[in-house]
């Protein structure tokens, strides 16, 4: 590394579901937040680090911006907003798929239509720049892609346009040379062997979380949480007590399962990742516990990493 660094902050934003998790992890080259097919998977900033050069990318990986009803949605909506403030720029990803679907206003396509909608008149209203990525760029013909990347473009809030498939990887490349190319002279803000800024409690936490969603997508409703209760260092590893918080009494039938087999089987798709994760044996135990109303409790909301909006 030579005496001349550049560190850029990136702020990704987007609607939910839109993919910011998955380009995150992409960009960074390694998986630093949770990508589950339920909508509001993210619930709060997470900082993904990357290296090209002499330069550090740092993406801040924020919630889906949405209409909140309840405290945890308020508090999601505002990390999200608050991660563009002090970001050198602000990314802006856009299903496209879905946005044009949104036309029909059919189910959950309208929604992601009106909600990118709505972030985009928010940058307006704080006349706000931002780069726009298109993405699942590979589930659309090229001419519906250029008339969409045309009609955002006339918002008048877009500097630059990417055109990307997260999952995939195309146009990755481009993109990340040019937030590279965009970097400020500055001091790194991590070390060089860092990936995310996220604590091993809550990395445990959030790893659980998504084979939670993976394995009860269907259904669990969003009313789940999971909070690493105790954390021990021992000769034989690391001895992980967690608590999957869940709304009511038949959510708990779903996560345990007949005879515990469905718990079972989360714990050990847990249990493995965090092992390759931390490299060290790892002693998961995993309780169930009923709480009502646990998405408007401050210390719920504090123990996810963030901040209480009344």
């Amino acid at each position: 590394m030579s005496s001349e660094t550049k560190c850029i902050m990136v702020a990704v934003i987007g609607a939910p579901n839109a993919g910011k998790s998955t380009l995150v992890n992409a960009l960074v080259g390694a998986k630093v937040s949770i990508v589950t097919q339920k909508v509001q998977t993210t619930r709060a900033r997470i900082r993904g680090i990357a290296v090209e050069g002499d330069v550090q990318l740092v993406f801040i990986d924020t919630p889906g911006i949405f209409t909140p009803r309840r405290r945890l949605d308020r508090a999601m909506v505002a990390a999200a907003w608050g991660g563009i403030e002090g970001a050198d720029r602000t990314l802006l990803i856009i299903d496209a798929p879905a946005y044009l679907d949104g036309e029909n206003e059919r189910g959950g396509a309208g929604k992601s239509r009106k909600d990118a909608d709505r972030i985009i008149e928010g940058l307006k209203k704080a006349d706000g720049k931002a780069v726009l990525a298109l993405n699942k760029i590979d589930e659309l013909a090229r001419p519906k892609l250029l008339a969409l990347a045309q009609e955002l473009n006339e918002a008048g809030v877009f500097s630059d346009v990417f055109m990307i498939s997260a999952k995939n990887g195309d146009g990755l490349g481009d993109l990340k040379a040019f937030l590279t190319d965009k970097a400020p002279p500055g001091p790194w803000l991590y070390p060089e062997d860092q990936l995310s800024d996220i604590s091993d409690r809550l990395m445990a936490a959030e790893v659980t979380r998504e084979k939670l969603f993976l394995r009860l997508h269907q259904e669990l409703p969003y009313d789940s949480t999971v909070e690493t209760d105790d954390w021990k260092e021992t000769k034989k590893g690391v001895r992980i007590e967690q608590t999957i918080f869940v709304a009511r009494d038949s959510q708990k039938g779903i996560v345990l399962g007949k005879g515990g087999q469905t718990l079972k089987i989360i714990g050990q798709a847990a249990r493995e990742e965090l092992i390759e994760l931390l490299g060290q044996p790892v002693h998961l135990f995993i309780h169930v516990k009923v709480r009502q109303g646990w998405a408007d409790e401050a210390a719920r909301l504090r123990n996810m990493g963030l901040d209480v909006v009344e």
